[in-house]
């Protein structure tokens, strides 16, 4: 878990770099995140049970799977391993979807794909170990860094959410913004290090708020 006084040092880090940022800061509150600890199996389960659904259908999918794999509240490898691929299709998963938890269980119940490991790589090598496996791109790499890991550096391109909420802040303001290119983009939140997870949080809370001036 992320300790309070570490996310009130990178709060303090964002302000001072950046003063617009210093602004949303000041309008959302405390960052909130790493607040619990998450299992890192079960938060890749999900994230690929949830891939390209609405969160209604993806918690509805999500609760089928874990009454048909008797898994209850917490995915484990074995549920995959055990249940036949014909009863994950029938919760409402699709085909490529079924293959990928039965691989991604195959993987971390055989050692292949080791959490203790993953821990203690750099973010960049952690990526590119999730990302060769099935059904795991790199956008979901970064999001279980940020969310399962409580890796405190990690800006995702492939966002909307955060796009959406970096134009929004330095592309223009009210109205969603002008639209800024990858090498903007990265210019900007390269000045958030060590902290562009917690920034990104923030651009998140960007993008759900209401359209009222920023700045």
């Amino acid at each position: 878990m992320i300790k309070p006084d570490t996310l009130r040092i990178a709060e303090a880090h964002l302000r001072a770099c950046d003063p617009k940022l210093a602004r949303v800061i000041d309008r959302h509150g405390p960052c909130t995140i790493g607040g619990s600890r998450r299992d890192p199996f079960h938060v890749l389960c999900n994230s690929i049970i949830s891939q390209q659904l609405s969160i209604k259908a993806a918690d509805t999918i999500q609760a089928r799977v874990a009454i048909a794999t008797g898994a209850g509240k917490r995915f484990l490898p074995l549920h995959f391993i055990s249940t036949e691929h014909e009863t994950l299709r029938a919760c409402g998963l699709s085909n490529a979807k079924a293959k990928w938890l039965r691989a991604l269980a195959e993987a971390a119940a055989s050692g292949t794909l080791s959490f203790p490991k993953l821990r203690k790589m750099d973010d960049e090598a952690a990526i590119a170990v999730l990302d060769a496996l099935p059904g795991i791109g790199r956008w979901t790499a970064e999001m279980f860094l940020i969310f399962a890991l409580d890796r405190l550096d990690v800006f995702s391109l492939g966002d909307v959410g955060l796009r959406n909420g970096l134009n929004r802040l330095h592309g223009g303001g009210l109205g969603g913004g002008a639209k800024l290119d990858d090498a903007a983009s990265l210019a900007l939140t390269a000045k958030w290090a060590p902290y562009r997870s917690v920034g990104s949080w923030y651009l998140w809370r960007v993008t759900e708020s209401d359209l009222t001036p920023l700045v």
